[in-house]
C-alpha cells in the first residue's frame, strides 16, 4: 500500500493506492456485471473473475498527459487520482482514513 499527501485543486488530500497497477482496468474500462434493468445498477468484477487477472498495461484512457503507471516512478500520477478504480482519496484533515477497495468481491455501483 502506498499513501501520498498531495495538494488537488487547493486542498490537501490523502492519496491511498494498493500498488496492483497489473490489476487496474480504469473506473471506465473495468468489467462490470449489471444487477438489475438499471444501466446505473452494477458491480465491478472481482480480481478472480478476470480470467488471468491481469488488465491492459495500457487501457487506452488518460488524463491530462498522464497514462497509467508502468514504472514505479509513475506511481500516484493524474491517472491514478481520477481513473484508477483501485486508488483512493480522503481529505487530510478530516478523521476519514484511507480505506481500500476490496476487489477479492464484487464491489456495487450502488451501496444497500
Amino acid at each position: 500500500m502506498i499513501i501520498k499527501r498531495i495538494l488537488y485543486f487547493g486542498v490537501y488530500a490523502a492519496v491511498g493506492c494498493d500498488e496492483k497497477c497489473n490489476k487496474a482496468w480504469g473506473r471506465n474500462s473495468r468489467p462490470k456485471f449489471n444487477l438489475s434493468d438499471n444501466p446505473d445498477d452494477w458491480a465491478y468484477l472481482a480480481d478472480n473473475e478476470l480470467g488471468l487477472g491481469e488488465a491492459p498495461i495500457d487501457p487506452g484512457t488518460m488524463e491530462g498527459e498522464c497514462r497509467k503507471p508502468i514504472k514505479e516512478s509513475e506511481k500516484l500520477n493524474k491517472w491514478c487520482i481520477r481513473e484508477c478504480e483501485r486508488c483512493v482519496m480522503t481529505e487530510c484533515d478530516s478523521d476519514k482514513l484511507v480505506r481500500l477497495p476490496d476487489f477479492s468481491k464484487r464491489i456495487k455501483n450502488i451501496k444497500d
